[in-house]
Order: structure tokens, then C-alpha cells, then sequence
């Protein structure tokens, strides 16, 4: 593919291993079948090396230079993120609390030539998202906050047991923590028509070992995940660097923005089109988040 976006894309990625200038080929078609088998069986699918050592370092560098601009708070949360104190019978797992200690540096905070911004706008690479998950299309968020930003999880914080709101997540690593920052999660814990609150409870006191998976993530993977079904954190940071990933958010709706409360939460401020949006909201299914 010639255009000037592609070629632009291609300066970022590894398209000699993932080849997003060339849709339908047989490299892609592999990497492609590859990827929906794990998201299939497990829920998540992890693309080690998509920015490749020579844009690594420039990666890194950006990322780090706007982690300063996160919005950063301590909140009590629990894992469906609900209020803590909501009317929740006995033993739910939505009386369990965490300090949900992690930062996010909102979209417009990050400048338009950053690599993390190329590559989500790039229509090479929301075609080659799409295939993937097995969608005709994904569109970007129309939320300029939301639809792309930095996670900051600096040492002493994790970012604890939660569920997404949207059905899939695409994420890259920019700067591993020194140690600790371990990505785990546990496919499939629940559905569309069942919570399954008896092993999520487990998970939560500690005791479902048995469920939890872990990945090793390097800088430069791409890590593609079904977050809403899949119960999954970010342990504690420890030593003294900072653990950072961009999240690319994406929708198979157009127009997507997100509620104020949640906006609030994650980046301490709502602009005039969470505000608008806010009334013409439809959820997706009946569960608790």
C-alpha cells in the first residue's frame, strides 16, 4: 500500500513480521488466524515486537516525557466500578475494596505527531484491528479524552481487579516497570447472561490461583484483549521505574463517548461532549458495571 498514511505507519511498525501494507496477504493472513484463535480460547492475544528496536527507544522517550500530564488520584474502588458502599448482599465481590493507585494521561494531552498517535489513527492498522476481533470495521472513540491515552502506573501502585467497560482493548507497553507491574488475568470469568460472583469472590480474596494467567510484556508488544468478560489487573509497581502502556480504544460503534462519572474518574474532568452525551447512553447488556 502507497498512501502517505501507510507509509507513515510502516516507519513505526514491524511490517516485516506484521504486514499491515499488505491486507489479505498470507502473512497477514496468518498472524491474523493466529491472533482470533487466542483471542478465542483465552481472551487475549499478544503480538511481541510490533514496534520494532529502531522506533523502541522514541517510543519509550515520548511516552515518558507526557507521563507528567496524568491525571493522579487514590481511589477506593472495587472490581465492577461501582460505588463502594452501594446495597451489595453478603459475601459479593463487589464489597471487596482495592486503592486503585494508576494515572491516565488523556488524549488531547498527547501531542498529534507521538507514535502512539499515529498508529491509532492509522487506518492500516484499524483495518488490521478489526480482522482480528473479527469485526467488518472498528471505529475510533469519538471521546476526545478516552480514546487514546498513556496508563501511568508509578512504583507502590497497582491498578487493581477490574472488568472493562468495552468488549475489547488494544494496548502496547512503552516503558516495563523495574519490577513487579505483572499483566494477569482470568479469561472468561464471566459471560453476558452470568457474574460467576463465587470464583470472581475467589480470585479477589486470593485464593483463585487456579484462574489467574500471567504475561511477561516487553515494550513494543501489542497486546489485544477482551477485557469485558475477562477479570484482570496490573500488580504493584515496585523499584523505582514507572510502568507505562498506551491504550488505543476503539468501537464498532461510531460516536462512542464516555459517561461522565467514569470520564471524571479516570481524567478528574468532563468536557461539553461527555456532558451532551450523557443522556443519549444504551447500554449493552444487564451486567453490574
Amino acid at each position: 500500500m502507497g498512501t502517505p498514511e501507510a507509509r507513515d505507519v510502516e516507519q513505526v511498525i514491524n511490517t516485516a513480521r506484521y504486514p499491515l501494507s499488505d491486507p489479505g496477504s498470507a502473512g497477514w493472513r496468518a498472524v491474523v488466524a493466529r491472533t482470533r484463535r487466542e483471542l478465542r480460547e483465552s481472551g487475549c492475544s499478544v503480538l511481541p515486537d510490533f514496534v520494532p528496536p529502531a522506533s523502541r527507544g522514541a517510543l519509550r522517550e515520548e511516552c515518558a516525557a507526557i507521563a507528567p500530564r496524568a491525571h493522579f488520584e487514590v481511589e477506593t474502588v472495587n472490581a465492577y466500578n461501582i460505588a463502594v458502599d452501594a446495597p451489595l448482599p453478603a459475601g459479593h465481590p463487589g464489597r471487596i475494596s482495592f486503592a486503585r493507585g494508576n494515572a491516565f494521561v488523556a488524549r488531547d494531552l498527547i501531542p498529534a505527531g507521538h507514535i502512539v498517535q499515529r498508529i491509532y489513527s492509522s487506518r492500516p492498522f484499524q483495518r488490521f484491528v478489526a480482522d482480528c476481533f473479527g469485526l467488518e470495521r472498528v471505529h475510533e472513540l469519538a471521546d476526545p479524552l478516552s480514546g487514546l491515552c498513556l496508563n501511568v502506573v508509578d512504583p507502590g501502585m497497582e491498578h487493581p481487579w477490574h472488568f472493562d467497560t468495552n468488549e475489547f482493548t488494544v494496548s502496547m507497553l512503552t516503558q516495563r516497570a523495574e519490577d513487579g507491574g505483572t499483566f494477569e488475568y482470568c479469561p472468561n470469568i464471566r459471560t453476558a447472561e452470568a457474574e460467576n460472583f463465587e470464583d470472581v469472590r475467589a480470585v479477589l480474596d486470593g485464593g483463585g490461583g487456579r484462574l489467574v494467567r500471567r504475561l511477561d510484556l516487553r515494550p513494543g508488544d501489542l497486546q489485544l484483549f477482551k477485557g469485558r468478560y475477562s477479570l484482570h489487573r496490573v500488580s504493584p509497581v515496585r523499584g523505582a521505574t514507572p510502568r507505562h502502556t498506551a491504550i488505543f480504544a476503539y468501537s464498532e460503534r461510531p460516536g462512542v463517548i464516555g459517561s461522565v462519572a467514569r470520564t471524571k474518574q479516570l481524567f478528574g474532568r468532563v468536557l461539553p461532549e461527555h456532558l451532551a452525551a450523557e443522556s443519549r447512553a444504551v447500554r449493552v447488556d444487564a451486567l453490574l458495571d
